[in-house]
């Protein structure tokens, strides 16, 4: 069965040793990065040795947004477009944003599954207050009844592909300057202000809509002393019964900056999962994810296991080849160059 931790991999092929951590049982998953693809035909190679490390196939995934953030951006992947400028469409046509939000999140779904990728950790509904480093461009729009809405439509774009969705950054990481990558922001605002506003999409779309959440590496000291992905508070007592979602939890990458306030990586891992994460992402240090492996001790819940299979897809999806010929993929293509061009 999966294991809570989710890991990388350096190249375009397994290595021997690569093989060894993906077969390890506290293995659950894989990250890509953009090192890892050359070319659609290379990635589904990549993706079908992945899948065959183990007798239940581990869950792939990839953070492929649009804009900024689309680890796979060439030799015939879509260029796609950034979510603000989704929702800057929706300032001049609000139901045509909504069916591009759609169709592009088809054409993001779609590309991936053809290469043998499950899932992608998008959309982003932090709020856009321009201040952010690391949000910017990621971000829909600063009124969450915008984000909520294109963040549903997008969505649904993905599940026409068989494609799960993962919002991120709760309770939301757009009002800190500090990007958590390199540093440990800091939210002062009271829970009333952050629920009210910040929080609000994860409310309104709920477990029905949103399979998995990321929780930010924000200190929202106000409400605890901890960031959000370690917090009891925030999972458990907020996400989990004030918000009633039952469905994935996942850290954001434990070996960022802002994770630093747990202590060494397995530190970080027992202080997420302790919190009410569901898998946790070790990315970027192979070291470090071997130090977790040897050391983590930890029995994954019934209830976390099952929560980690509901992401994979039910079915197979179309080869590279056979997508680029398919109607409804090249009608989804030609509708967001067409919202594009306006």
């Amino acid at each position: 069965m999966p294991g809570p931790v989710m890991l990388d991999v350096a190249g375009h092929r397994l290595t021997s040793q690569e093989r060894d951590r993906l077969a390890h049982p506290l293995t659950g998953a894989v990250i890509l990065f953009a090192r890892n693809y050359e070319s659609p035909r290379q990635l589904a190679e990549l993706t079908a040795q992945i899948h065959e490390a183990r007798d239940e196939p581990l869950l792939i995934a990839v953070d492929h947004e649009g804009g900024r953030v689309q680890r796979f951006r060439d030799n015939g992947f879509t260029q796609l477009p950034s979510m603000q400028d989704l929702g800057r469409y929706w300032e001049r046509n609000p139901l045509q944003a909504m069916r591009a939000a759609t169709e592009i999140g088809y054409v993001l779904a779609a590309e991936l599954r053809a290469c043998g990728v499950d899932f992608s950790f998008t959309p982003v509904l932090d709020l856009d207050y321009g201040v952010s480093k690391v949000v910017g461009s990621r971000a829909f729009h600063r009124d969450p009844r915008v984000v909520a809405m294109l963040a549903r439509a997008l969505i649904q774009g993905l599940s026409l592909a068989d494609m799960r969705s993962c919002g991120k950054h709760f309770p939301g990481h757009g009002f800190v300057d500090a990007d958590s990558h390199v540093a440990i922001p800091v939210d002062e605002r009271d829970l009333e202000q952050i629920m009210a506003d910040d929080a609000m999409p994860y409310d309104w779309l709920g477990a029905p809509v949103l399979s998995a959440v990321m929780p930010a590496h924000v200190i929202y000291p106000k409400v605890d002393a901890s960031p959000a992905g370690f917090s009891k508070v925030w999972v458990q007592q907020i996400l989990r019964q004030r918000l009633n979602y039952d469905g994935v939890v996942f850290s954001d990458d434990l070996t960022m900056q802002g994770a630093s306030v747990a202590g060494d990586i397995t530190a970080r891992a027992e202080a997420a999962l302790s919190a009410g994460c569901d898998m946790v992402l070790v990315c970027n240090r192979p070291d470090l994810a071997d130090t977790l492996l040897a050391s983590l001790k930890v029995a994954p819940s019934a209830s976390s296991v099952s929560r980690i299979r509901s992401l994979k897809p039910v079915a197979p999806f179309m080869d590279w080849n056979t997508l680029q010929s398919d109607s409804r993929y090249q009608y989804a293509r030609d509708f967001r160059s067409q919202i594009l061009s306006e």
